[in-house]
């Protein structure tokens, strides 16, 4: 791949990114200080970039917690700090849901319950059901991601097994006012999706929790089972989405000279099938379309490699497409896709030169292939979370 292309490709992928950053979006909604106290309460792969936003422009008293994932805490002047496992929970992630209910609990009617939520907090903050261990948690977690089980149905089960999650957190910050601003991670928008809903009321129910694992052939937990909360009070508002990430890469890609595309805001299902679907509308294309989607794609795991949905979803890609004009970068846009640090994965007609695609595929090992072509993506920490972003440029 051309340096020339890889430069146009990460430029199209930061403008979605950038769209999205707490420090674009998190102001206009903020409110005037209340007369009594701020509790901010910040769960999430972008808890202290969005905590720190609100830090910057708040004029009142202001305490509170921020809950990130191991490895990208940084340090707030007024919020304090705390890591936990993502993405799947650990003791950390129980203590941060025991202290985030503690906080909210604490709250008076005077006081302002400013809970920031993004992408990740399901993990971040964990609080098993009554009699449910963290290792029964883990283990239902764990299958239900390696099953390929979308995330509404992920988040269904962790709602009905929880102490913390669907509704849970607004009922302890009674008689408080609350306000969530959310920057959603989740296909369709679907607030109690977005960190299972904990200041939500939650639509589902226990029996179709019960029944997404039996669909999967998962284990049901004996213990641990109970209602999420039906009515909540406070106000909710989504401030950054999918959405805003592809159509501010569309608009740089025109800047770009390229006719960009939109192939779907909210693409979903298993990415090597997706991939393909996508190479046929490339194939299509004329010379100078830039293809872009969304959504979040899932991996059915059978084979033991390193990877992740955006990177399998490149090799499926290319292999799709192998000889033929095209690049591509597909990326999850909070830097982090699946296992490994790399965010995504770049392709091109010639990224199946050498063998070992097929392997690399049957054995969920998309990771290991790219980075032995220096073709994976890398960003870190990105300060947001909005779902995955793909492109594919038509031409050279």
């Amino acid at each position: 791949m051309s340096e020339a292309a890889r430069q146009h490709l990460e430029a199209i992928f930061r403008a979605g990114v950038e769209a999205c950053l707490p420090e674009r979006v998190l102001a206009p909604h903020l409110p005037p200080p209340p007369a009594g106290r701020t509790l901010l309460l910040a769960l999430g792969k972008a808890a202290v970039p969005m905590a720190r936003r609100v830090e910057e422009d708040w004029d009142g008293p202001l305490s509170g917690l921020a809950v990130t994932r191991h490895g990208a805490a940084e340090p707030l002047s007024r919020i304090e700090v705390m890591t936990a496992g993502h993405p799947v929970p650990d003791e950390a992630s129980v203590a941060a849901a025991e202290r985030l209910l503690a906080l909210a609990e604490s709250a008076e009617p005077d006081d302002l319950v400013l809970v920031l939520l993004s992408g990740g907090a399901s993990a971040l903050a964990s609080l098993p059901g009554e009699g449910l261990s963290l290792g029964d948690k883990r283990r239902v977690t764990t299958a239900l991601l390696r099953s390929g089980a979308a995330i509404s149905e992920i988040n269904c089960v962790r709602r009905h097994l929880s102490r913390f999650k669907g509704g849970r957190l607004a009922e302890a910050a009674r008689p408080a006012r609350l306000l969530t601003l959310a920057i959603s991670d989740v296909v369709g928008d679907r607030p109690e999706d977005i960190g299972s809903g904990p200041t939500l009321a939650d639509p589902t129910s226990i029996g179709e929790a019960r029944s997404i694992l039996r669909r999967y052939g998962i284990e049901e937990p004996v213990r641990g089972w109970s209602e999420s909360v039906k009515e909540v009070a406070g106000d909710y508002r989504i401030v950054a989405s999918g959405r805003d990430a592809v159509d501010a890469a569309a608009a740089r890609a025109a800047e770009l000279g390229y006719r960009p595309r939109m192939i779907g805001y909210d693409c979903t299902g298993e990415a090597r099938h997706v991939a393909q679907e996508h190479a046929r509308l490339a194939l299509a294309a004329p010379a100078g379309t830039a293809l872009i989607s969304g959504g979040e794609l899932t991996v059915t795991i059978r084979g033991e490699g390193t990877g992740g949905p955006n990177q399998e979803y490149a090799l499926s890609l290319a292999s799709a497409m192998e000889g033929k004009d095209f690049t591509a970068l597909a990326a999850d846009t909070d830097g982090i896709d699946g296992s490994g640090d790399a965010a995504g994965a770049f392709a091109d007609g010639a990224t199946l030169s050498g063998g070992g695609a097929e392997e690399a595929l049957a054995n969920n090992d998309s990771g290991r292939f790219f980075a032995e072509r220096d073709a994976l993506f890398v960003t870190g920490p990105t300060g947001t979370n909005v779902n995955d972003l793909r492109i594919i440029l038509v031409g050279s």
